[in-house]
């Protein structure tokens, strides 16, 4: 949990020990970009960074950035003072797994959370369409955006790697993969792999290793 303000992450401390009912929730605190990157350096069990989009010493783009390089497989979730569906889309294009209000209910935001940990990009439902629409056949009208994790799975999806290969290049459990595939698929809004290879040609994925 990376604030600048104490009783915002005390606060937010006690919300996440309802994170996972049947096992306590050990959070970590951070005040600055800083101090959180130390902690992620030195604990490489963490599964999930919570973090301000503003801090004294560095925003949330920067911040993603760093994380991106260092630890390309930690989901970070932002989470903001302001609703702006813009800020909420840069930070979803710069790699974060998803986005969050300060001012939403503490059940949003165990739940959101819970859909990061499956592997999913989180957008609250009022900025949904924001980030993506549908068309007339079902297909999005604007490019989905996925986790690292996700676009080198997709990679591998659009070589024609089974579920199977995927886990095991990446070394990744089967659910765990399953879940990505899962998400690729919703992103694109399709239903069969051979779509979403089609969607992914659409919108230029696959075509060099970055968009």
């Amino acid at each position: 949990m990376v604030d600048d303000h104490a009783l915002v992450r005390e606060g937010l401390c006690q919300v996440l020990q309802g994170l996972m009912p049947d096992e306590p929730t050990e959070v970590l605190q951070a005040p600055n970009c800083r101090d959180a990157f130390l902690l992620a350096k030195t604990h490489l069990d963490l599964d999930l960074v919570l973090l301000d989009y503003h801090l004294p010493d560095m925003n949330g783009l920067a911040a993603l950035s760093v994380f991106g390089k260092k630890h390309p497989e930690l989901p970070i979730v932002i989470l903001s003072g302001s609703a702006n569906p813009s800020i909420m889309q840069r930070v979803l294009a710069h790699g974060a797994a998803g986005f969050i209000t300060k001012s939403g209910l503490s059940d949003e935001l165990l739940r959101a959370l819970r859909q990061v940990l499956s592997g999913e990009i989180y957008v609250p439902l009022e900025f949904s369409s924001a980030v993506a629409g549908d068309g007339d056949d079902g297909t999005c009208n604007t490019p989905p955006v996925f986790t690292l994790r996700q676009e080198e799975v997709l990679r591998l999806l659009l070589e024609g790697c089974s579920n199977r290969e995927i886990s095991d290049r990446l070394e990744l459990s089967d659910e765990t993969t399953k879940n990505h595939v899962t998400s690729i698929l919703r992103g694109f809004g399709v239903k069969t792999r051979m779509q979403a290879a089609l969607e992914a040609g659409r919108w230029g994925y696959g075509k060099s290793s970055s968009r």
